[in-house]
């Protein structure tokens, strides 16, 4: 008997019987602070003014005054406005109804659908899995582009950044790996972005097959930097949820540049001083804790591609540098490959995948080698060749580099609707290397 009424005894123990409370005292900027309510860093508290409910969190503590970010407007907040503290942390109501909706930064629909109902909430500050519980990643994972799955082989739970300037084509990028990769499910984060371009990521990039088997947490470019952040970690927990029941999922994160001036916006309205180039101490704490939720587990995978903004197309700038020192590898999308109508604007020299090795047969390595040295040769020789000034016969490599050069340039050139399996890949790029990979790593983990 006691079994049936569990949940109700579970709800019982977890309510709070004392309501604690405070009143707003200052508001500054982003800042709200209130005298009281007692309460604990990362805790969520209600906001009570005329008209108005608004959901913030206590970002800071000093002395008897509690500094919270709101996730919303914060107009018509005054002094003396009702602050309620709610004994909770962020969290998500997870349930395999998520997939096909869009979701907001509290982990709420935003589609106009129905609500969902979920038993299992899961929390949006999360730790890593333990390293030593991670397993070795052995198995590839397909995206259905030949650049990547040919010569950028990658693994199921592998975390890679794709690093470009605006406008070179990372949300056709993301949407054609959603469309074709061989992951059960995707969790696809919207951090920061145009409104206007959800609508044209969920039409035009995702489509309606890609749809079908994703999840969409969307937090836009005008909301709060705290409602940015979160739609961060809410996305990692959807994604943590679906790992846990046993699924490979493909987590498309973009971008963590719009998620590390969040938290900037964040810890300078707190008073945290600035450290390189106007980024502060806690955006690189916060980076490896972010990034590290996602992986390999005993129970399932998660294998993340997230996209990084640089600035100026500059590489080495702080937030580029320190993610890809974090992430197991790096896709470099080149302006100057999409100016010329090469897409995906895969700059194969720049890029580089640590698990390749692990994850692809002997016979696909030889001729992912063979592949890159002649795209490297005819790099190497581009400017003198274009001049016309290279003699033919004067060097070998060069000579095959120019012989194979259109046969590589459509290898690599793929329409967004295009999908390619990975046997089609591997006897492509095999052909142009001259290397006969055999029936069983074409099959290999697909």
């Amino acid at each position: 008997m006691e079994a049936l009424f569990e949940k109700y005894i579970a709800a019982v123990r977890e309510t709070e019987t004392l309501t604690c409370v405070g009143y707003v005292s200052r508001v500054k900027g982003i800042l709200i602070e209130s005298r009281g309510p007692l309460a604990v860093i990362g805790e969520l508290c209600l906001l009570d003014a005329p008209d108005l409910e608004l959901y913030a969190e206590v970002v800071g503590l000093d002395g008897p005054t509690v500094q919270l970010m709101a996730f919303g407007d914060t107009a018509g907040i005054e002094i003396g406005s009702r602050v309620r503290a709610t004994g909770e942390a962020l969290s998500v109501a997870c349930s395999p109804e998520l997939i096909g909706r869009v979701l907001g930064p509290l982990g709420k629909p935003v589609d106009g659908k129905k609500p969902i109902v979920g038993n299992v909430r899961y929390p949006a500050a999360a730790k890593a899995p333990p390293a030593l519980s991670r397993p070795t990643i052995k198995r590839r994972i397909t995206t259905g582009i030949r650049a990547v799955d040919g010569l950028l082989a990658c693994g199921e739970g592998q975390r890679l950044g794709v690093f470009s300037g605006s406008g070179v084509g990372k949300s056709t990028f993301q949407g054609m790996i959603a469309r074709n990769t061989s992951a059960d499910v995707n969790v696809i984060a919207l951090i920061g972005e145009r409104g206007r371009e959800l609508n044209d990521f969920i039409e035009q990039s995702l489509g309606e097959e890609g749809m079908k088997r994703s999840v969409i947490v969307v937090s836009t470019g005008e909301e709060p930097a705290l409602a940015r952040l979160r739609g961060a970690y809410i996305a990692t927990a959807l994604a943590e949820y679906f790992r846990d029941r046993g699924m490979n999922v493909m987590l498309l994160f973009d971008s963590v540049t719009r998620f590390a001036r969040a938290q900037r916006e964040i810890a300078l309205s707190v008073g945290e001083v600035p450290a390189q180039r106007g980024y502060t101490p806690s955006v690189f704490d916060l980076l490896p804790k972010l990034l590290e939720r996602t992986g390999a587990s005993d129970k399932g995978t998660i294998t993340a591609f997230y996209t990084v903004l640089v600035d100026g197309d500059d590489l080495d700038e702080p937030i580029s540098d320190n993610v890809r020192g974090i992430l197991d590898g790096h896709i470099v999308l080149s302006r100057a490959l999409a100016a010329r109508g090469h897409y995906p604007a895969i700059d194969v020299l720049q890029s580089i995948s640590r698990l390749a090795n692990d994850v692809s047969g002997r016979e696909s390595r030889k001729a992912a080698l063979a592949v890159k040295q002649y795209i490297a040769a005819y790099a190497e020789a581009e400017d003198i060749i274009n001049a016309g000034a290279y003699k033919s016969g004067s060097n070998p490599a060069i000579d095959a580099a120019i012989e194979k050069r259109a046969e590589i340039e459509e290898f690599l050139i793929q329409s967004m609707d295009e999908r390619s399996t990975l046997a089609e890949t591997l006897g492509r790029m095999g052909a142009i290397a001259g290397v006969e990979i055999p029936d069983d790593e074409m099959m290999l983990l697909s």
